[in-house]
């Protein structure tokens, strides 16, 4: 990952490189998204253009992340999101599973053996997926990685890997249930604000940018929720054969609709704090009226403000203590692994 692994420098006196230099410095005097999102699509079509078998394409893929890694670094880019692997990957052959596992191993173990330059350099490694459907030495290395990097803010790599959209959304409505069951928020506590905060991208900001390759137009499965104020570009070429050039096409597709995009998003996120505004208010107004139908007491009435102020502290209190209690319940699942491969190195 060239985020991580240290590199020679490139020639900076070669024409190409001082040209993809000035581009680059002349894209960033514009609006420069700061965190994009990759579905890496075309490796086995690469794979069968070239005469290869899967496996080869599906490891050219990987190198062409870490290409891609470097270029985003260039461009001011410090937050990347890619779809590695999708739960409905699992129905392919056993044969390609099994070799994309592999790789996974590869390079979740490599990730690891740099861990000095991780740490230079401030990579955040975040893994956003059903863990527990991987191979188990593959869990305790993402939980390694994650564990040892998590507290790194310069750069942040997310890797969706058993993941799909529809399974992210499902489990962060069943954590929100578990909290009302357990009394740690209320049903009144659960909304669109708090179901993005219980998404395994709860600490990441949605994408700005979304770059699907390969000539297909659709998410597949794909930060569905997050993704609906990105900008979407959809690009023809494979992803092995992605190329810096096309990547400052997509981003001068996201300047050329940065205005509007953000507009829209600005306007949900109003009309979104209106809206639990409006409920806390008028859920003190029922209570009121059920203690008081015919409004005589006057006093109590003036001060429906202050207690929709109260409302409102009470709430993100618990809301608060919920999302830490969801936090630490994920700190330990990965806390655990990374003990249990401690042990087993010891043995």
């Amino acid at each position: 990952m060239s985020w991580i692994r240290e590199e020679t420098p490139p020639d900076e006196n070669t024409w190409s490189e001082r040209f993809r230099k000035f581009c680059a410095n002349v894209l960033k005097t514009g609006p420069i998204p700061k965190h994009v999102a990759f579905i890496m699509d075309g490796n086995r079509r690469f794979a069968r253009k070239k005469g290869m078998d899967r496996a080869e394409g599906h490891l050219m893929g990987f190198e062409k992340l870490a290409e891609t890694l470097k270029w985003c670094r260039d461009l001011g880019i410090n937050e990347v999101t890619v779809y590695a692997f999708s739960i409905e990957n699992f129905k392919r052959s056993k044969e390609e599973v099994e070799s994309l596992m592999e790789i996974a191993r590869q390079k979740f173990t490599r990730l690891l053996q740099e861990k000095d330059a991780i740490m230079k350099h401030g990579v955040c490694i975040r893994v956003l997926g059903n863990l527990t459907l991987l191979p188990l030495d593959i869990q305790r290395s993402i939980a390694e990685a994650m564990v040892m990097s998590k507290d790194n803010d310069k750069a942040f790599l997310n890797v969706c890997f058993a993941y799909t959209s529809r399974h992210e959304i499902s489990n962060a409505v069943e954590e929100m249930a578990e909290g009302v069951e357990k009394g740690l928020i209320r049903p009144s506590d659960v909304s669109e604000s708090l179901l993005d905060r219980c998404l395994y991208t709860s600490h990441s900001p949605d994408p700005h940018l979304l770059v699907r390759t390969s000539g297909e137009v659709r998410l597949s499965d794909f930060l569905l929720w997050q993704s609906s104020f990105s900008v979407l570009s959809f690009m023809e070429v494979l992803w092995p054969e992605f190329s810096f050039w096309h990547l400052c096409a997509a981003v001068l597709h996201y300047q050329r609709n940065h205005q509007a995009i953000m507009r829209a998003r600005d306007q949900h996120n109003h009309e979104r704090e209106q809206a639990l505004r409006q409920a806390d208010y008028d859920s003190v107004v029922a209570e009121l009226q059920q203690e008081d139908p015919d409004k005589t007491d006057q006093l109590k009435w003036a001060s429906v403000p202050s207690l929709v102020r109260k409302q409102e502290t009470e709430r993100d209190r618990r809301v608060q203590e919920f999302l830490q209690h969801l936090d630490r319940k994920r700190a330990k699942f990965l806390d655990n692994l990374v003990q249990k491969s401690e042990i087993k190195v010891c043995s």
